[in-house]
């Protein structure tokens, strides 16, 4: 049985905020590795919402809290349907709360993965009273628990509210995927920094009491030649404003800019094109600082507080990413500033090792990794697949036993990896030569379609854990000898599809063509069966779904882009001929059977989007 996860978090992307990002990227490396991984969190449904993700509305909020009143209930659901191995709470969480009152949950083993201590705050007493009703229920929780996650030692030994249950915490410090890097883009004129700007400086957190912004600007007000840019909303917009315009001399153009919310793209090109990433938190509720993760991405020198008790400083320790600032010390931030402005040879040792330990240490998939360890003990009926790092090759065959022999011997003398022969009731030698050449053959009782038996080794692959699979139909002696090119874009998408350039018939350039105003795909070719797909693009492949469309061309492409899931297209060279079906099977009457089918499926795909199916 594989392993079944339901998390209960505070909220989901596109929600902004490091514990957010760090729950999706969990998850989808946990999917990714062969874990059936749910959530629950807050916030109304999105079109594109997964089926593993349930999403609770909000009425209000209570002191930063959000208050759901159907959350029970959707939580007592969630755990009927899904029936989880392990419950993994998210906090602080005020919702993941209702957990002590359902015994259907009490019947689950319990994980707490520990993201911040609600701080007793000497800045915002509103959250010091609200906690002191929270803290009993806290404790009810992390009693119950079987294991709590803390991510780095010094929060664990400064937490007052893990000091009690110090024997059941385990260190597993947040990860970042690393993969999923979204494409640049240009930056609106607003959110650039001056051409004349000596030091581009980049601070991005909600604008809230602990976050320390105060500090920078009043750092950065008395600098010259250095530009500040603050990215995020919040409570304390009109104030910071404010103070912004108390230090910008009258007639100057302000130093320090509040550029609102940004996405996810526009995040990631401010970080790549800022000097120094700051992040001046004044309290412990800046547990660790996942943004500090997305700025070592980039390469960027990291300027911290050096906040007692705080992952702050020891990630930027690990790292060797940065310079720790004193607490609230203004003219300490100036002189950290004024250090990395002159002395850019610094600056590039510093981003340079924070690229380093980044891929080492702080990557979704040693985090993964270490939970799922303590997931066993507490799920010791399940397993998790033993994931292979290899490839294997799924070549689809019916009555080819001119060819099977040679594209097996070739697959083995090009690339390393294993190959399997799915036979669709060949009555030649087919079998026996493949078998005879070191292939495994499945042999499928029914007859079925050419995706039918790619299909099956797609799902062969996905069982036995190969990390990825390559597609080849036994007719296409041409697609073999390019393997090695192939398999260098295996890594830049989940799905990459190669296309070979033929000479195309009007009728196929014609159908062609209104797919492309269709579906907004822009592929060369729509038909190609040599593929790559990942662990995720197998998931896809392999469904329910994927099965009913009975089709490998668009219909699949359509569900791997729902699923938001990358596809890429690879121009590749022909080395033997390649037989032109176009103007067998597009006729007149067939292309336009085949335009009216894929038309309505295209429609009917669109309007399930809508739907948020």
């Amino acid at each position: 049985m594989a392993l079944r996860i339901l998390h209960v978090g505070k909220f989901f992307p596109p929600y902004r905020g490091g514990m957010e990002v760090f729950l999706a990227d969990l998850i989808h490396e946990q999917r990714r590795q062969g874990i059936d991984a749910h959530a629950l969190v807050h916030g109304d449904p999105e079109l594109d919402d997964p089926p593993w993700l349930e999403r609770v509305p909000v009425q209000f909020n209570l002191v930063y809290a959000p208050i759901a009143m159907g959350f029970r209930s959707a939580l007592g659901r969630a755990i009927e349907r899904i029936q989880p191995d392990v419950l993994h709470l998210h906090l602080p969480n005020n919702s993941a709360l209702w957990a002590l009152t359902l015994p259907i949950a009490r019947r689950v083993p319990w994980v707490i993965h520990w993201h911040s201590d609600v701080v007793v705050s000497n800045i915002k007493w509103s959250v010091a009273l609200a906690y002191m009703l929270y803290r009993p229920f806290e404790q009810a929780l992390l009693e119950r628990a079987q294991q709590v996650f803390a991510t780095s030692p010094p929060y664990l030994e400064a937490s007052n509210a893990l000091r009690t249950w110090r024997s059941k915490c385990a260190i597993v410090p947040l990860g970042l995927d690393l993969r999923k890097l979204p494409a640049s883009v240009a930056l609106r004129s607003d959110q650039g920094w001056r051409p004349q700007t000596e030091l581009r400086l980049l601070s991005i957190g909600r604008l809230t009491y602990y976050k320390g912004f105060e500090t920078l600007i009043h750092a950065v007000s008395a600098l010259p030649g250095v530009e500040l840019l603050i990215a995020g909303e919040g409570e304390l917009n009109k104030s910071l404003t404010e103070l912004i315009r108390q230090h910008t001399p009258i007639g100057s153009t302000p130093a320090i800019r509040l550029i609102g919310p940004v996405s996810e793209e526009e995040k990631h090109a401010l970080l790549a094109q800022c000097d120094v990433f700051c992040l001046a938190s004044r309290e412990r509720t800046e547990a660790f600082g996942i943004v500090l993760l997305e700025a070592m991405l980039h390469g960027k020198p990291c300027l911290i507080t050096d906040l007692h008790g705080s992952g702050m400083p020891w990630i930027v320790a690990q790292a060797h990413c940065g310079l720790h600032i004193p607490f609230e010390d203004i003219d300490a931030w100036r002189t950290g500033i004024a250090r990395l402005k002159h002395d850019q040879s610094l600056r590039q040792r510093l981003g340079q090792a924070g690229q380093r330990a980044l891929h080492r240490h702080f990557s979704i998939g040693p985090c993964e990794r270490g939970i799922a360890r303590h997931y066993s003990g507490l799920a010791p009926h399940t397993r998790r697949p033993q994931l292979r790092n290899d490839l294997l090759v799924v070549i689809s065959t019916h009555n080819n036993e001119s060819d099977i022999a040679h594209l097996i011997r070739r697959v083995h003398s090009l690339v390393q990896a294993h190959v399997i022969v799915v036979d669709n009731r060949s009555t030649d030698a087919t079998c026996h030569l493949a078998e005879k050449n070191g292939a495994r053959v499945l042999r499928p009782l029914l007859s079925m379609t050419s995706w039918g038996s790619l299909q099956t080794g797609i799902r062969y692959a996905q069982i036995q854990g190969f990390s990825a699979v390559v597609t080849i139909d036994a007719e296409s002696k041409y697609e073999v000898e390019e393997l090695p090119k192939f398999l260098e874009a295996r890594h830049q998408a989940d799905m990459v599809i190669a296309h070979f350039k033929i000479p195309e018939s009007f009728i196929r350039r014609m159908t062609w063509n209104w797919f492309r105003w269709l579906t907004g795909f822009w592929h060369a070719d729509f038909v190609s069966g040599f593929r790559i797909y990942n662990r995720r693009a197998m998931e896809v492949a392999a469904s329910a779904e994927a099965t009913l469309l009975d089709y490998q061309d668009l219909g699949t492409l359509l569900l791997i882009r729902r699923k938001g899931l990358r596809i890429m297209e690879v121009s590749l060279s022909m080395h033997t001929p390649k037989l032109d079906r176009s103007k067998i099977f597009l006729s007149w009457a067939n292309a336009l059977r085949y335009v009216v089918f894929t038309s309505l499926l295209s429609v009917a795909h669109m309007k399930d989007k809508g739907r948020g199916k």
